[in-house]
């Protein structure tokens, strides 16, 4: 292994803790919940479940011994590992796959962020008291039709996430992820409460977990799938760089097993947290993202209690998009630090702005260039296209096949610590259904 040349995570903990933050995001608290109940309930859990363990799983811990192994950012880690291995130099492509799906993904993504920075102040203000569908509804519209307020919350954004990032592994990404996550946990943790007793609580434990076996068509299993790969992060170039600052002494299969499990009670427990206010108020529970930002701020807006529930939930959505924001611009400021003569703060700044300023074209689609656009869609439908269609993809498949096909294979077993039995299911798992999984969410995604 490469000898260990920058930061180090401090523990196993925080690690966990960082990993796991970068895999709860937005999706988790409205997606990943509506999917379950749309999909036929515990019967959806147990099929993600399997698509986590046969797909998620093999990719999280190929990206994580990558990185580790090169002990450097995603682009100069392949670019050695290939070398090392006698392989073809193209497989540095992997590593600029990865960093520009973060950076594409970071620059929208903080633009939602932005979003849910402002109805946090919303909620404490009483934007939402009173109001009918129709009120609420013009708030967002008002909000993306406005390019000068998106602009200012999306730079706030931006600058809270630059200055955790910049402050480096130790004093900025774990002292975030320490704090933040378990903030996360208690919020969650004080909504469900709140849920215990709305009257429907029952209601939506039955919309969730109620298994109905006859909705698992191949649809479902395909939705299961895609989750399974898009929950953790992968394909981003994120667990290679946080791979990049393991040691050698933490276990890579059950630190996968920890996060892949905590990942998915954060996404269950916000689904018991969110459901009751939904069924409370006669919502529509498959709203997709405008549950969010329209649906659950009416329910807030003529609620008891709605100003503190409103402000609690905007404050998990906001510390969700936080965790997930600043392990998206990681390895971008991981890679120009290694790659140029800049430190790590002047890196930071660096990459923050050309990543804020990428966003400021995807805020601009939403009204001055709403008509403005690429391959048939607009500038923020493009960007998330192009991440989660291709370079997302393209990138995780590309990571689990160099690690089973292209990697010396004893010194893998050696080092993920394999018998015999383990590495036959790893090695059915990296070479062929792990990339079939990836390679079917692919084609069905076009």
């Amino acid at each position: 292994m490469a000898k260990i040349s920058h930061a180090q995570w401090s523990s196993k903990l925080t690690f966990i803790l960082a990993a796991t933050g970068s895999a709860v995001g937005l999706g988790n608290i409205w997606k990943f919940p509506y999917m379950v109940g749309e999909s036929g309930g515990a019967a959806f859990v147990l099929v993600y479940l399997i698509c986590i363990a046969l797909v998620g799983l093999p990719i999280l811990v190929a990206e994580w011994l990558l990185g580790r192994r090169g002990q450097k950012n995603p682009i100069n880690t392949m670019a050695d590992l290939a070398k090392q291995e006698g392989r073809s130099k193209g497989w540095v492509l992997l590593g600029i796959s990865g960093v520009l799906g973060a950076f594409v993904i970071l620059s929208f993504y903080s633009v939602i962020g932005g979003w849910s920075l402002s109805y946090t102040l919303g909620s404490v203000t009483g934007d939402f008291s009173g109001q009918d569908a129709d009120g609420i509804g013009a708030l967002f519209n008002g909000l993306l039709a406005s390019p000068g307020t998106l602009l200012l919350w999306h730079s706030l954004f931006m600058i809270l996430v630059i200055g955790i990032v910049a402050r480096g592994v130790t004093a900025g990404l774990e002292g975030a992820v320490r704090t933040l996550m378990p903030a996360l946990g208690i919020i969650l943790v004080v909504l469900v409460g709140y849920g215990l007793f709305s009257g429907y609580f029952g209601e939506a434990i039955s919309f969730m977990f109620n298994p109905d076996w006859s909705k698992l068509g191949g649809d479902v299993v395909l939705a299961a799938m895609g989750q399974a790969f898009f929950t953790l992060s992968l394909g981003m170039g994120i667990m290679m760089a946080y791979g990049s600052y393991l040691g050698e002494d933490v276990d890579l299969l059950g630190t996968a097993r920890t996060v892949i499990i905590l990942d998915t009670l954060f996404a269950l427990i916000a689904g018991l947290a969110i459901f009751p206010i939904v069924f409370a108020n006669g919502l529509d529970p498959s709203s997709g993202p405008g549950l969010i930002f329209v649906t659950l701020p009416l329910a807030f807006g003529n609620m008891t209690g709605g100003v503190v529930i409103g402000l609690l939930f905007f404050l998990l959505l906001t510390f969700a998009a936080l965790t997930s924001a600043i392990s998206l611009l990681e390895p971008v400021v991981e890679t120009v630090e290694e790659r140029t003569p800049l430190s790590r703060v002047g890196a930071t700044l660096v990459a923050g702005a050309a990543t804020w300023a990428l966003g400021i074209a995807a805020l601009l689609s939403f009204n001055a260039w709403s008509e403005v656009s690429l391959l048939g869609l607009s500038i923020f439908d493009f960007l998330d296209t192009l991440t989660s269609k291709y370079l997302l993809p393209l990138t995780g498949l590309l990571a689990v096949v160099f690690v089973g096909w292209f990697l010396d294979g004893d010194k893998v077993r050696r080092e993920l610590g394999l018998g015999d039995t383990g590495s036959k299911l790893w090695n059915l798992t990296t070479r062929f259904i792990a990339p079939i999984g990836v390679v079917v969410v692919f084609v069905s995604s076009l």
